[in-house]
């Protein structure tokens, strides 16, 4: 199946046929699977197939990130498009003999979907993808991103070419507007309102830039678009550029995303040999010239005021508006920024029309978003669904529920600028304005998910100690009051919390949310306000219990081993590092609380559950004597 193909749960693609009708062996490339070796798992295909004769009827091809990285490296055959998930260098000698040669899927070798025990062959009817509609991701994990010619035989720049030699800037900007496309970089404006502010902006000169600097903690819905489709964000680029007018762009990626910054200029060098980029594109009268800026990790060079500042060369660090950049940005010109996800959504609503696009997602938020799905989650990866889709679709459709069957707690949304929901506000739809309504943001689309053994206060700490680290310092309610917020958290969750520090927390929050200069300052508040909203109660545990309700603050716990549980087999005694438990074989072990550092190793290698987290009162409930060694 290699069109794109409404299916029942929305737009699913397939697998791209091999060059001059060869099977295909596709191995997932992507960071994630990279870094799991995914490309041994390559070397090893070629290697198999050389040795069993079929070089020249199987090609072995890599792709971008597949979507379910908790399964990664995995690799997907041609034909009945079969899903080796998990894979070690020793399988591909099996997959080679029973499956390529054989003709015989290696069963014990699929994938298993959780709960059921369902081995499941064909990787469109796994419950993770099936449950998607991919729109931005659709050619991810399905081309190979360093070959134009298979980009372009699923349609690529033929959207661009149409554009640029049959229509005029203001059609396209109709056309973006009539989608309903909002930006996905996590402020949601009107996409076509924003070419239609540039395109209004007389200059001799206007710049159009790509904002790659994905930076939310858990988030790599961008970084996997651009290792694994580079050429749908440059197409989408093109389009943009002649919709404003804009002959010169800039793509702005983090020089963290190695293999998106290598796919990138390639993809690049690649367009401009086959005309689609540079001077007379498609033919036309039209040029449109791109360049890669690498930023240098910088959180706040997301804000695009910044980001414009650290291509020319400046510090990045955000001024005040306005102007705003449609009508001075780059250079004091003209600029349009849109994020990778936007424009890789362009071609198709070029493509499928305007009406197709608003067709999916709700009345106010169109289309679809692709998120990172990262935390406590039975499966972890990239995926894309319609706006609108539920919390709990999210978790327990895609997601495949919690992990350890541990109870779903809360959910950050948006990164470290956006909010905790909780669980009892599962069902709420995910779109700007319902999330707005609880106090988080859809953001760029990071979904962290928290379980009942998250500590809230420390998650809130851990979001707020990364904005604070990440504060430019050019302002000072965003400089000095997350300082201030971040230390009384810290307080907190070392049992030296104080009455009253909830109201201060909340105090602060305000002013800060309120005074600061950018975004960044605007909403690093967020998580902390949230979780005072839906979690005060262990706020107040902490503050007036000394307790952790979740057993996770270090200072608020005692380990404790149950005497009616321990078999005495000496397992916790041989690993603990620092030789804080004691105890002769088959009798109760006990641990030295004085020595004990909480490093939690014990409780993980107990294979009778006798070691506790002991919080609170509970632990004046145990005695001394019991916890110390005689």
């Amino acid at each position: 199946m290699s069109d794109v193909e409404t299916a029942a749960g929305g737009v699913r693609v397939g697998i791209v046929p091999a060059a001059d009708g060869k099977r295909r062996v596709q191995v997932c490339a992507g960071t994630a699977c990279v870094f799991a070796g995914s490309l041994k798992i390559f070397e090893a295909f070629e290697r198999e197939i050389a040795a069993a004769g079929l070089a020249d009827q199987v090609e072995v091809a890599i792709i971008g990130c597949h979507g379910l990285c908790s399964q990664g490296p995995l690799a997907v055959i041609s034909g009945q498009e079969t899903y080796y998930p998990k894979l070690k260098a020793k399988h591909v000698e099996r997959i080679v003999k029973e499956h390529l040669v054989g003709g015989t899927i290696v069963d014990d070798l699929l994938y298993v979907e959780p709960g059921s025990g369902e081995r499941i062959a064909c990787w469109h009817d796994i419950p993770f993808y099936a449950q998607q509609t991919r729109i931005a991701l659709r050619d991810v994990g399905v081309i190979h991103p360093e070959r134009i010619e298979e980009y372009v035989a699923r349609g690529g720049y033929a959207a661009a070419r149409t554009v640029v030699t049959e229509k005029t800037p203001e059609w396209v900007i109709d056309e973006v507007l009539a989608s309903g496309i909002r930006g996905r970089g996590g402020a949601g404006f009107p996409t076509g309102q924003k070419w239609k502010f540039a395109y209004s902006s007389v200059s001799d000169q206007k710049y159009l830039i790509c904002n790659g600097d994905e930076g939310d903690p858990g988030a790599f819905m961008d970084a996997s678009i651009m290792d694994g489709d580079p050429h749908a964000v440059i197409e989408g680029m093109i389009i943009g550029s002649y919709a404003i007018g804009a002959r010169d762009g800039y793509i702005y990626v983090r020089a963290e995303y190695p293999l998106a910054v290598k796919r990138l200029r390639l993809a690049i060098a690649q367009a401009e040999q086959h005309g689609y980029l540079g001077d007379d594109m498609f033919g036309s009268d039209w040029s449109f010239h791109l360049k890669i800026k690498e930023g240098a990790g910088a959180f706040v060079c997301g804000e695009e005021t910044a980001l414009m500042a650290s291509i020319e060369g400046r510090r990045g660090m955000p001024r005040s508006r306005p102007p705003f950049p449609a009508v001075s940005g780059l250079w004091g010109k003209p600029t349009n920024i849109n994020n990778v996800e936007t424009y890789a959504n362009i071609p198709w609503i070029i493509t499928h029309g305007a009406a197709a696009y608003a067709a999916l997602g709700t009345e106010k938020s169109r289309g679809t978003k692709a998120f990172s799905l990262a935390g406590k989650l039975v499966n972890g990866g990239l995926a894309e669904v319609p706006i609108g889709s539920t919390i709990r679709e999210m978790v327990y459709g895609v997601g495949g529920g919690i992990k350890d069957g541990r109870q779903f707690k809360a959910v950050q949304l948006g990164g470290p600028s956006g909010g905790c929901v909780p669980a009892a506000l599962i069902d709420t739809p995910i779109d700007y304005e319902s999330l707005a309504a609880t106090g988080a943001i859809m953001g760029s689309g990071g979904m962290v998910v928290a379980d009942d053994q998250t500590c809230m206060v420390d998650l809130a700490r851990y979001f707020l100690q990364f904005t604070q680290n990440e504060s430019c310092g050019k302002c000072v309610p965003c400089r000095i009051g997350t300082k201030r917020m971040l230390e009384i958290l810290e307080a907190i969750t070392a049992g030296q919390g104080e009455d009253g520090d909830i109201e201060r927390l909340q105090k602060l929050a305000a002013t800060i949310k309120r005074t600061s200069l950018c975004g960044l300052g605007q909403t690093a508040p967020n998580p902390v306000l949230t979780t005072i909203r839906y979690f005060r109660d262990e706020y107040e545990a902490h503050i007036y219990d000394g307790a952790c309700p979740a057993r996770a603050c270090s200072a608020l716990i005692t380990y404790h081993i149950d005497p009616e549980s321990c078999t005495g087999c000496m397992l916790c005694a041989k690993k603990c590092p620092v030789g804080a438990i004691s105890g002769e074989r088959k009798q109760t072990h006990v641990i030295d609380i004085e020595v004990c550092t909480k490093c939690d190793t014990c409780r993980q290698v107990c294979r009778f559950g006798a070691v506790e987290r002991l919080t609170g009162d509970e632990v004046a409930a145990v005695s001394v004597a019991a916890r110390r060694p005689a």
